[in-house]
């Protein structure tokens, strides 16, 4: 008796997305419980830099949000299933097969499109319980409702203006480039990426923030002197106004090449001594000098080409279709289930993803400590886990999956050896 494909692969998308859910499901709270019980103790390491409050306020902090993150693990995993093999697919195919030719250019783009509509609807609810309720609830918050009705305005205008262009040019070399369309997407999304990366600082981060130059003389000495014994050379030094939306603080470096940036919080800055913010920016070019976004590249390349290239197999096969709710078997239609359905299949890939994130991280830290005093980023660290409520005892197993930074107590100690 032939094996029924369609049929395998219902069971088989079904038993990964269960087990998806089931894990996260497990961990979160395992992540909830293993911050409650130790609330009421600030850990020995930090016993003499954190006061208890501070402490509890972080480990009630990560419990809400963990809480949050359980609703919407079992809302994205009902989209999902409504989308596929609740024929929500299929359904919104076929309206606009009521106004655009079917399988055409334009209505792909108007089907996938429709999904980003309804994927941020469905988000929505959380995004706002996050940033006014949760965040606001532990002093984070300092959106306004009219700023942030203003900042989803720009995003859907940014988004069709690049967003629609985009999947109008991918479904044409995917309908005109024949058996081998994958490998003209890859290279295309290869291009893209470069483009995004150097636009991206000066045209289009400016339309949700102000960057203005770092204006202490003495702070930019010393980031400077430090520049030059990294050999790191930058457009420019910026601090932007993130106290607008948040009092959570951050620094990074942006942009390609030449047209590289390094950016400090506000609330960066008003937290932290001129010593310890050295230390910060010390640690983001141990990426640069390891080469760590080169390196994700260089993994995430041909990762991708491989998922296209299955795709491209997967949408010859009738069966991927009618095995995901889909009677249409065209590209847009080929495009939407595969990317709704690869979440569930790379989701064990986390640990993967997440050891490899925290190596880098060690690697940057210790050539932080080689550049500056390893005591300076420590101070730095356990002042952005205080004022971020970022918790100090994750569940390990849960830190194992999903935390991309090493937990605090093993980041600390392993850079007060460096002493």
């Amino acid at each position: 008796m032939p094996v029924d494909h369609a049929t395998l692969l219902t069971l088989v998308f079904v038993a990964m997305l269960l087990a998806s859910v089931a894990t996260r499901t497990v961990l979160m709270r395992r992540q909830i419980r293993h911050v409650g019980a130790c609330r009421d103790e600030v850990p020995a390491a930090f016993a003499g830099t954190i006061g208890l409050q501070a402490h509890q306020r972080a480990a009630d902090y990560t419990c809400a949000r963990m809480r949050l993150s359980l609703v919407a693990t079992v809302v994205g995993a009902l989209l999902t299933v409504v989308l596929t093999l609740g024929g929500g697919l299929q359904a919104l195919h076929s309206a606009w097969a009521g106004v655009l030719a079917a399988g055409g250019i334009a209505h792909g783009v108007a089907l996938l499109a429709t999904l980003s509509v309804i994927g941020w609807i469905v988000d929505l609810p959380a995004v706002l319980y996050r940033t006014f309720v949760i965040e606001k609830r532990f002093g984070f918050n300092r959106m306004t409702p009219a700023l942030f009705i203003a900042d989803a305005l720009k995003e859907a205008v940014l988004g069709a203006a690049i967003g629609l262009p985009l999947i109008a040019l991918v479904l044409w070399l995917m309908q005109a480039m024949d058996t081998f369309w994958w490998l003209w997407v890859w290279a295309f999304w290869l291009v893209f990426n470069v483009l995004v990366m150097l636009i991206w600082p000066t045209f289009i981060a400016p339309l949700f923030n102000k960057f203005t130059p770092l204006a202490d003389r003495d702070l930019k000495a010393r980031v400077e002197a430090l520049l030059a014994r990294c050999g790191f050379q930058s457009k420019g030094l910026f601090v932007m106004d993130g106290s607008r939306r948040s009092a959570h603080g951050n620094a990074y470096f942006t942009g390609f090449g030449a047209a590289k940036r390094i950016v400090f919080f506000d609330t960066l800055l008003d937290k932290l001594s001129p010593e310890e913010v050295e230390a910060v920016l010390a640690h983001e070019l141990g990426h640069f000098r390891h080469r760590h976004i080169l390196k994700r590249m260089a993994l995430l390349a041909p990762a991708t080409l491989a998922m296209l290239a299955l795709l491209g197999w997967l949408m010859q096969q009738g069966w991927f279709f009618a095995g995901l709710g889909a009677h249409a078997a065209d590209t847009a239609t080929a495009l939407a289930l595969f990317f709704l359905v690869l979440p569930s299949f790379t989701f064990m890939l986390s640990p993967v993803a997440s050891h490899w994130s925290r190596v880098h991280e060690y690697e940057a830290d210790a050539y932080a400590a080689q550049q500056t005093r390893a005591a300076d980023l420590v101070a730095a660290l356990v002042k952005l886990y205080r004022d971020n409520a970022s918790t100090l005892t994750p569940d390990p197993l849960y830190s194992r999956f999903f935390d991309s930074h090493p937990p605090a107590a093993l980041r600390v100690a392993r850079l007060q050896a460096m002493g």
